[in-house]
């Protein structure tokens, strides 16, 4: 099927399916970068973004699971 004739419904689904999954893998992957004792910064590089945008996205999903922060000195 040519890109022309596939229905846009099907493909905004698939976006919306590749958003979902990728957050699930980025939230993993932060709790184990957080629970190996990476910092704030360590992360946040890593993700191509700010400390403070890490933090505020996942802090307190991460409280909630019990893993110690660290703190800047």
């Amino acid at each position: 099927m040519e890109d022309a004739e596939r229905d846009p419904g099907a493909e905004l689904a698939a976006v919306v399916a590749m958003r979902k999954l990728a957050d699930r893998m980025e939230d993993a992957a932060v709790e184990k970068a957080m629970r190996a004792g990476w910092s704030w910064s360590d992360v946040a590089q890593a993700l191509g973004v700010t400390r403070q945008a890490v933090h505020k996205k996942h802090a307190k999903r991460l409280i909630e699971a019990g893993v110690r922060l660290r703190r800047r000195k």
